[in-house]
């Protein structure tokens, strides 16, 4: 392989890194400004693209949208494609993640200051997280601050097999001791509590006064499933 050929296969790759890595069609002039080459190379590449991906029948396809070209799954795979991304058995809940989860479930409905007054750290990433994953929704506004309030969904019922809330277990069971106990009493006893309003802890910080095992045993749910369009 000359050097030409070399230059050729390089650019080629990185076109193809750049529309893997963009959630938004491409236009070829888009390209060309990124590349610092031609319109008419870009549209060459883009083209032998397509067709390479056609002619070897790959998983994935290039087509020329209005306005730019992306990837694409292929139609052959919808099924596969369906089962895998409906499927939680390839996901992760972190620690931080099921423990908001927990306060959640066992409060609800409770707003993010409520379950950062149990947790003892800022929750907005993980609850934000949760409400994404769709274990968790909004379910109304407090009455005295309009701030959201939290609850558990049908598909947290689902993944953890629950028929209902109802069927949570007591969860002073999961409490290690009597100060954990009494812990848990003060902190759950009312939803009208003074939650903090504000605190520089970090969401990872697991630091807290009493050590609690919220009672959701670690389920597979990962975070970072990645977005496949058919």
């Amino acid at each position: 392989m000359d050097d030409l050929d070399a230059l050729k296969s390089d650019t080629k790759a990185t076109v193809e890194a750049l529309l893997f890595s963009s959630s938004d069609p491409l236009s070829a002039i888009e390209l060309a400004k990124i590349l610092e080459i031609g319109p008419g190379e870009v549209i060459e590449i883009l083209s032998d693209l397509s067709s390479e991906y056609a002619d070897k029948n790959r998983g994935i396809q290039l087509r020329e949208l209005a306005g730019g070209w992306r990837m694409f799954t292929h139609p052959a795979y919808h099924d596969y494609i369906e089962a895998y991304i409906s499927s939680w058995d390839t996901r992760k809940l972190s620690q931080a993640a099921l423990e908001a989860l927990s306060v959640i479930a066992y409060m609800q409905p409770v707003s993010r200051d409520g379950v950062k007054a149990v947790r003892g750290v800022n929750s907005d990433g993980v609850i934000s997280s949760l409400v994404e994953k769709g274990l968790i929704k909004e379910v109304g506004k407090d009455a005295n601050s309009t701030a959201a309030l939290f609850g558990t969904t049908q598909a947290f019922l689902e993944k953890f097999g629950l028929k209902s809330i109802k069927e949570l277990p007591p969860l002073e069971e999961f409490a290690p001791n009597e100060e954990a106990k009494e812990f848990i009493r003060e902190r759950l006893s009312s939803h009208d509590l003074a939650f903090p309003k504000d605190s520089d802890a970090d969401e990872h910080d697991e630091e807290v006064d009493v050590e609690v095992d919220l009672g959701l045993e670690e389920v597979d749910l990962d975070a970072n499933l990645e977005e496949v369009e058919e």
